[in-house]
């Protein structure tokens, strides 16, 4: 069988601005990036970044996705919390509204839903919590896409209960042998030479799955690739993998064009 081309998106995680305080440089991710995940307010973003990201996206023909995460403002999201099914959903179906209200306020579409931080490294991992996850994305809207890791606890829950999935892989992020990420906490977790990052995407495409760094090959579909817009080379990384991509005619619009 001859091996599928890739062709992918990229997506970065926006919107993460609070107040008087600036996270990362949506403007110049938003002319390189398809997708944009734009936080809904629990873990950063406010009601103004939330409108003005939206705005700036649908400008520039960017697809435009929720990004909702723990109520964990100061944690930025990425703390670890234990919260009932039911609160859980709650949480995640205001999330979304609150961003779908906002796409239709300024002429925009919400085209799908990523999972942040701490919720998503859970979700991916717990296949109840990931069932949680995916029923709230299942009420809000079942014809909603959810952009799941791939090999991931999320990824199959979506499949089991017919929720539409985009599988995505991290640029900056290295994986164990079991697909889980490598926990942040431990050396060579974040890629942060930009050139690692094109490195290690090119080679997961080349492969048809994800490597880890143990030099294991876990194959599956690719759909989606993430530069997380809150690191000091996000810009940097994000415009040599789109360049990269390009030259090998591997990159695709959200919407499923080829980019030349």
């Amino acid at each position: 069988m001859t091996p599928r081309t890739p062709c992918v998106d990229l997506n970065a995680d926006l919107g993460e601005s609070f107040g008087a305080w600036t996270m990362g440089d949506d403007e110049a991710l938003l002319a390189i990036v398809g997708r944009a995940n734009v936080a809904c307010g629990f873990h950063a973003g406010d009601p103004l970044v939330m409108c003005r990201t939206v705005r700036r996206a649908r400008e520039r023909g960017v697809a435009i996705g929720a990004h909702p995460g723990f109520p964990d403002l100061q944690g930025f999201g990425r703390r670890r919390m234990d919260l009932e099914p039911e609160e859980l959903q709650a949480l995640l179906i205001v999330q979304i509204g609150a961003l779908a209200g906002v796409c239709r306020a300024e002429g925009a579409r919400l085209a799908h839903v990523k999972p942040h931080g701490a919720l998503n490294n859970m979700a991916c991992a717990d296949e109840a919590l990931a069932r949680t996850v995916v029923q709230a994305v299942r009420a809000f809207d079942p014809a909603l896409p959810l952009l799941a890791p791939a090999c991931s606890a999320l990824e199959r829950a979506a499949l089991a209960l017919g929720q539409p999935v985009l599988r995505e892989v991290f640029a900056d992020r290295a994986y164990q042998d079991d697909g889980q990420l490598v926990p942040r906490r431990e050396p060579g977790a974040v890629l942060h030479d930009p050139d690692e990052a094109v490195a290690h995407v090119l080679a997961m495409l080349q492969a048809g799955g994800l490597v880890t760094r143990g030099g294991r090959v876990l194959p599956t579909p690719i759909d989606s690739v993430c530069v997380h817009g809150d690191g000091p080379q996000a810009v940097q990384t994000a415009r040599r993998l789109r360049e990269a991509l390009a030259q090998r005619g591997w990159l695709a619009s959200a919407a499923g064009a080829v980019v030349a």
